[in-house]
């Protein structure tokens, strides 16, 4: 979080490994935060700090930064490049918290700007422990806070086979969900992701004869990957959370900002801001979303798949 998705499998950065940290759609997310100075501004996923620090560095000492995120490692990281940088820099409060606690405790005050970049960030694709990723094996936890209960071992090994398919095929979009919670099923138990993205091969090969570009250069295991993830970690009911939260926190003039990285985000932020703008809430500034330039592209890319949406209150 914090960093984004890279648009290649959904777990995996190009060349089999996680893609190092890039802000993502760093300048025009800042330009439509439009930062005021001494204002007071959420970062919902601060990830390593990258959006933060600049958010940081236009509000000045009468300023207050707060940022949060899930993931403790995250938070730790951030804490260090968001350290002051001499007399004129804001208060930084960093929560682990999820963004779907946007309007509780200290947030909960009138603030100028809310930031999220949605998806899993760099930092745990990396981390082979962390079970996010296919290419490395590692143990199915895929959570983002440590302290869920809720694993992706105890998804795959736990969940009747049509639960299964049912979570595979809303949050993964994938076609072949029938098939391959069936094999999984056959499979049990299941320890870890590479027997997993294993189980998941053997059930559904690539789609060489797609039409959909995207499926016929993929793994196999990509979407199923990613609807665990998102599964185990709430990702959707958590950003829907975060939509219905934003006016409610938000001055009048303040604007909130959201990045997201696949279909099933960029829909949520599109209808809940459309949804806003019915209630009078909101302005959206954003007919269609703002992608990436093609340098930004070419130099990180995550950026591909990465979507920009904005709005203000009105």
């Amino acid at each position: 979080m914090g960093e984004g998705l890279t648009d290649t499998p959904q777990g995996v950065g190009r060349g089999g490994r996680a893609a190092s940290h890039v802000p993502v759609l760093l300048k025009e997310a800042i330009d439509f935060l439009a930062v005021r100075r001494g204002g007071t501004y959420i970062d919902a996923t601060v990830g390593l700090g990258g959006h933060s620090y600049e958010i940081a560095k236009r509000l000045g000492a009468p300023g207050h930064l707060i940022g949060l995120d899930k993931d403790p490692a995250a938070l730790e990281i951030a804490r260090r490049k968001l350290a002051p940088q001499g007399a004129d820099w804001p208060e930084i409060t960093l929560l682990q918290r999820s963004f779907a606690e946007i309007a509780t405790g200290e947030q909960a005050a009138g603030v100028d700007g809310i930031l999220a970049d949605i998806g899993v960030s760099s930092l745990q694709l990396d981390d082979a422990a962390r079970g996010f990723s296919f290419q490395a094996d590692g143990p199915l936890d895929m959570r983002m806070d440590p302290r869920s209960e809720r694993t992706a071992e105890q998804v795959v090994n736990h969940l009747d086979e049509r639960q299964l398919a049912d979570v595979i095929y809303e949050f993964g979009e994938e076609r072949r969900s029938r098939r391959i919670a069936r094999a999984i099923c056959r499979s049990r138990p299941i320890r870890s992701t590479a027997h997993l993205a294993d189980v998941i091969s053997a059930a559904a090969r690539p789609m060489n004869r797609g039409k959909d570009e995207y499926d016929r250069r993929i793994h196999p295991a990509t979407r199923t990957f990613q609807a665990l993830r998102i599964f185990v970690n709430r990702e959707l009911d958590d950003l829907r959370a975060l939509l219905d939260a934003a006016p409610r926190i938000l001055k009048s003039g303040g604007r909130v900002v959201v990045i997201s990285f696949h279909s099933l985000e960029d829909r949520i932020v599109k209808d809940g801001l459309r949804d806003g703008v019915r209630r009078g809430d909101f302005r959206v500034l954003t007919k269609k979303p703002l992608t990436s330039s093609e340098e930004e592209s070419d130099r990180n890319p995550r950026a591909r798949s990465a979507k920009l949406r904005a709005a203000e209150k009105v």
